[in-house]
């Protein structure tokens, strides 16, 4: 049996993407829906795509709910600050807030 190993990036990548998952569906199943929609349709992406690229979600959110979208944020940046010590989630963290 072959063990694969993953990745620190996988890994990071995998927080990260739950992490959006998770905020999006205590909004609600059609907000994260909705989002996913309009993340592939626009940048033809999925969520862990917005570990390379947070600026697609920023972007997104805030056309989705304009100054709403801070909230959705600031609770992103939350749940991922125990990790900011970390390069990757913390240039995450400093775009999304941008």
């Amino acid at each position: 049996m072959v063990m694969l190993e993953a990745t620190d990036a996988q890994i990071k990548k995998a927080l990260i993407s739950i992490t959006i998952e998770e905020v999006l569906l205590e909004m609600g199943k059609p907000v994260l829906d909705a989002f996913t929609k309009k993340l592939y349709k626009n940048y033809n992406s999925y969520l862990p795509d917005c570990y390379d690229h947070p600026e697609y979600l920023s972007q997104i959110l805030k056309e989705m709910y304009g100054g709403s979208s801070r909230t959705m944020i600031f609770e992103i940046m939350d749940r991922l600050k125990e990790f900011s010590d970390q390069k990757p989630i913390e240039n995450f963290i400093k775009i999304i807030c941008n």
